[in-house]
C-alpha cells in the first residue's frame, strides 16, 4: 500500500517509475525517456525523498521495484494508455492508424508466418511502423517492451490475454536431393541429428529425439529451430521442424508423418492494458486473421 504522503506525484514522475520498471536501469530508463541516465537518477532521488521511501531495490542484476513502485507502474501504464487512447480519437483520418507496433515472436514464427501476414498492412495503414525482436522468452511482453507476442505454447502465460489461432504440427525433415538421408539411416543410428541447445531445454523435438532415440547424440546443436531447418539444407543431417516451415521449402523434404508428441499451439498473445490501444488492436485484428496454416498432406514424402 502506497503511504500517505503531502508529496504531489505529477505525470512526469510515474513516467519515470514506468520507463525505470521497465527498463531497469538508468540507462535503459533514460533511453525510454529521451533523457540522460543521470537526470533518470536524479529524479528517482528526488521522488523517493518526497515519497519518504524507496521505490526501487538495486542489485546486480539493475533497479527492482518494490512493492510501491510496482503499484504506481500499474497506474502509469493506465495513463500511457488513456492517453494513446485520447490521441487515437482525434486523428484526422479515422481510418489511418499509426505509431509503432512492437511484436515479440521466435525466428521461425517470424520467417514463416508473421511477416508475411504484416506484408499487406504496409498499403492498407502507412503510417504504422514495426519492431520485431526475435527470442525465445516472454519476459519482454511482460515488461511492456512489446505489445504483441506469437508463440509456439501449449501453456500461454495467465497473465496474458489473447487467443489459440491453429495447432502446429512438427515432422523429420533432411535435404532432397540424391544421398540425403532416409528414414531408415535416421531408424538405424546412420543418420547425424541437428537439435535445439540448451536454449531450448524442454522443446518437444528434443524430448521425443531423447525418448525414441536415446542414443543418438545431434552432431550439430543450435538455438533456434530455423537453424534446424537451414544446416539440414545444406545436407548436415536431419531435423524436427514445423510443418508449415518445412513444407513450404523446395531444398527439403519431409521424412516422417507429423507427429504427434511435438505437436504445439499457435498463440495471439498482448497485455490487458495494451489490447485497448487503437494501433495495437488492428495488429493484433490483422494477425488473427491472417495467420492461419493450411491443411499439410499427413502421409510422409
Amino acid at each position: 500500500m502506497i503511504a500517505k504522503t503531502k508529496y504531489q506525484l505529477s505525470p512526469a514522475d510515474l513516467e519515470t517509475v514506468l520507463a525505470l520498471a521497465r527498463g531497469a536501469t538508468l540507462a535503459g530508463a533514460g533511453e525510454r525517456l529521451g533523457i540522460d541516465p543521470s537526470t533518470v537518477f536524479r529524479s528517482l532521488q528526488r521522488i523517493e525523498r518526497g515519497l519518504g521511501q524507496p521505490l526501487f531495490v538495486r542489485s546486480r542484476a539493475g533497479y527492482l521495484p518494490t512493492e510501491t513502485a510496482a503499484r504506481l507502474a500499474e497506474h502509469a501504464e493506465q495513463m500511457e494508455s488513456a492517453l494513446e487512447a485520447a490521441r487515437s480519437a482525434l486523428e484526422a483520418e479515422p481510418a489511418q492508424v499509426s505509431g509503432t507496433v512492437r511484436i515479440t515472436t521466435t525466428d521461425t514464427i517470424l520467417h514463416g508466418l508473421v511477416a508475411p501476414a504484416l506484408r499487406e498492412l504496409k498499403d492498407r495503414h502507412p503510417l504504422l511502423a514495426f519492431e520485431l525482436h526475435v527470442g525465445n522468452e516472454l519476459a519482454s511482453l511482460t515488461r511492456r517492451d512489446a505489445d504483441i507476442a506469437v508463440r509456439a505454447t501449449r501453456r500461454p502465460p495467465q497473465h496474458l490475454v489473447g487467443r489459440q489461432l491453429c495447432p502446429i504440427e512438427f515432422a523429420l525433415y533432411a535435404r532432397k536431393g540424391k544421398g540425403a538421408p532416409t528414414l531408415r539411416d535416421v531408424e538405424s543410428g546412420r543418420a547425424d541429428w541437428i537439435a535445439p541447445d540448451d536454449a531450448l531445454p524442454d522443446h518437444p523435438s528434443v524430448l521425443w529425439r531423447r525418448k525414441h532415440f536415446p542414443k543418438a547424440i545431434p552432431r550439430y546443436r543450435v538455438n533456434s529451430i530455423l537453424s534446424v531447418i537451414e544446416l539440414a539444407a545444406l545436407g548436415m543431417g536431419v531435423g524436427i521442424v514445423p510443418v508449415f516451415l518445412g513444407d513450404a521449402r523446395s531444398d527439403v523434404r519431409r521424412l516422417s508423418a507429423p507427429i504427434p508428441e511435438c505437436a504445439s499451439e499457435l498463440w495471439l498473445l498482448t497485455h490487458p492494458e495494451a489490447r485497448h490501444l487503437r494501433r495495437v488492436a488492428v495488429v493484433y485484428a490483422h494477425l488473427a486473421e491472417n495467420l492461419s496454416l493450411v491443411d499439410t498432406d499427413r502421409s510422409a514424402v
